[in-house]
């Protein structure tokens, strides 16, 4: 492949810089779906949801899980700026299944309660589903 056909994707959590490296294709949530990016793609601003991170690159296909923050596609460069970004291997299942118990039980009793309750809910459950799938 040419330069031209790859990305740079760089990968950036509060504790450090994760990844930056070339690749060739990448699908990653937003807050209201998944989108794939290919080289060419247009300038994108958007706000990240929680799951799989799958990168496409010369050494194969490697998966993350990100939980929420941002992503800038500017030229061929792809900056991810998350909370938290661990590498699928890295899940364990019964992790995630005490985070999901932990969220069911919580009570519930404001709206606002209620939204974290849902959104934590959500990322037990798509850790536990990535953790499993591996």
């Amino acid at each position: 492949m040419s330069t031209g056909d790859k990305l740079r994707l760089v990968i950036v959590t509060p504790e450090r810089t994760l990844l930056d490296e070339p690749v060739s294709a990448l699908r990653f949530p937003l807050y209201d779906g998944d989108i794939g990016i290919l080289p060419g793609r247009l300038p994108l601003i958007g706000r990240l949801g929680c799951g799989e991170l799958k990168v496409t690159a010369a050494s194969g296909q490697r998966s993350f899980f990100v939980d929420g923050g941002f992503v800038q596609v500017l030229g061929s460069t792809v900056s991810l700026l998350t909370h938290r970004a661990v590498p699928v291997e890295s899940l364990v299942a019964a992790d995630a299944e005490k985070q999901l118990a932990a969220a069911d039980s919580r009570v519930a009793r404001t709206d606002d309660e209620v939204k974290v309750k849902l959104a934590d809910q959500q990322r037990a459950r798509r850790m536990l589903s990535l953790a499993k799938a591996r």
